[in-house]
């Protein structure tokens, strides 16, 4: 008997739910959104270098203005940041792989723009051209790594030069926008 009660309340729940959540608006015609970009708007993040802010700028009030700063003011505001936290992070840095120092790879750095080459090769680092776009297989990571740990040569401190993932799980698209495919 109490089974009985169980169900006819639970099925009396479910036909409520079912016939309040109906409605007889078959006819309306749905209109189209509106879009409208008028306001003030606000930059809230700097990009262009994936890893760059997260790793030379602290988190909370000091990366939220960095990440409001236009990018011509950057190198002035924040190079001196950024050199004293890669020496932090490594302390026997001299140069790098493209023989900068210290104050030359974080003034390339602390503007976080990306660079476009418009004639030759669009890479990231590929050992010669460095910091000329971006393309979608550029280990940016690691490129950075190196930069940051692997000295003069970029091999000194191995195990730092590398995050140790080579590839993208899924192959890149032949055509626009060239992503590889959702899982």
């Amino acid at each position: 008997m109490k089974t009985n009660k169980f169900k006819i309340i639970a099925l009396s729940i479910v036909g409520i739910a079912m016939f309040t959540s109906c409605n007889n608006d078959d006819d309306v015609v749905p209109t189209a959104p509106t879009t409208d970009f008028s306001g003030t708007y606000v930059q809230k993040d700097q990009m262009a270098r994936p890893a760059i802010n997260t790793v030379f700028i602290a988190s909370g009030a000091p990366k939220d203005a960095f990440n409001a700063t236009i990018p011509s003011m950057m190198g002035a505001n924040y190079q001196s940041i950024f050199q004293s936290r890669l020496l932090a992070l490594n302390s026997g840095y001299t140069t790098n792989a493209l023989g900068q120092t210290a104050a030359q790879l974080t003034g390339l750095l602390a503007t976080d723009v990306l660079g476009v080459a418009k004639t030759g090769t669009t890479t990231f680092f590929d050992g010669t051209n460095v910091l000329t776009g971006r393309a979608l297989a550029d280990d940016v990571i690691d490129t950075e790594l190196l930069l940051i740990f692997g000295g003069p040569a970029g091999t000194s401190n191995a195990g730092l030069t590398s995050d140790h993932v080579n590839a993208n799980d899924k192959t890149f698209s032949a055509s626009f926008p060239y992503l590889a495919s959702a899982w």
